[in-house]
């Protein structure tokens, strides 16, 4: 199944294990049904798998959408979900988020027969010191210079990755600028995806209208 493609729009909303505590789960899907997704990303910064694995198969239980991690470490794989984004840290150089995680995650993945969606991870300055940040020890790349991020992209998508993901960080407090994500859209002919620090809707549309494919929510649902 292709989940992702350059011809779609889709909203997608975040499920954080570090956050959505599982008595808050009936109360957290009132809310997004009405926005009526396509896709739900469960992940989180930190390294509890259990705590992922037991929200992905409660939302399992409760939804029909499919349910996509995005892993902030190996330990969060669960085969109950239905694909994983297997990310690479392109904008940072810490070794360890872009070889040493998917070097771990790589036989687990194959047990675990989860389809993958290879994708460039590049965190866009968001104003503070997000949590993605502090944990993989990288700089954002800045904000008010989207070349860098084209530079980056260009070179995810030469290295054969499927999607883009631009991300501010959860709780960010300046989402990815709308230049940065048209001139990455225009330059790289695999999807993009957005996310991090998103507080409203208006927001989603112009993300959509500046060429972004999936439009990453969690902010505003908090």
């Amino acid at each position: 199944m292709t989940w992702i493609d350059k011809h779609t729009h889709r909203l997608v909303v975040l499920a954080d294990p570090d956050k959505l505590e599982a008595e808050r789960l009936d109360a957290w899907l009132e809310r997004i049904r009405p926005l009526n997704p396509s896709i739900i990303l469960v992940g989180g910064s930190y390294m509890d798998g259990g705590s992922t694995d037991a929200l992905v198969r409660k939302l399992k239980q409760h939804i029909d959408w499919p349910v996509i991690l995005f892993p902030g470490d190996f330990a969060q794989l669960t085969p109950a979900a239905d694909a994983v984004l297997f990310l690479t840290l392109l904008s940072g150089r810490n070794p360890e988020y872009l070889a040493g995680q998917q070097v771990k995650a790589a036989p687990v993945i194959r047990q675990m027969q989860l389809p993958v969606i290879p994708t460039a991870y590049l965190l866009i300055d968001g104003g503070n010191m997000t949590t993605v940040q502090y944990i993989t020890q990288t700089l954002p790349l800045p904000a008010g210079k989207p070349s860098l991020a084209v530079a980056t992209a260009l070179a995810g998508q030469y290295m054969g990755m499927q999607a883009v993901y631009l991300e501010a960080g959860s709780g960010a407090l300046r989402p990815v600028p709308l230049e940065t994500v048209e001139q990455v859209a225009r330059a790289v002919d695999i999807p993009v995806i957005v996310g991090g620090g998103i507080k409203d809707l208006a927001l989603v549309e112009d993300y959509f209208r500046a060429g972004a494919n999936w439009v990453v929510v969690g902010t505003l649902l908090e």
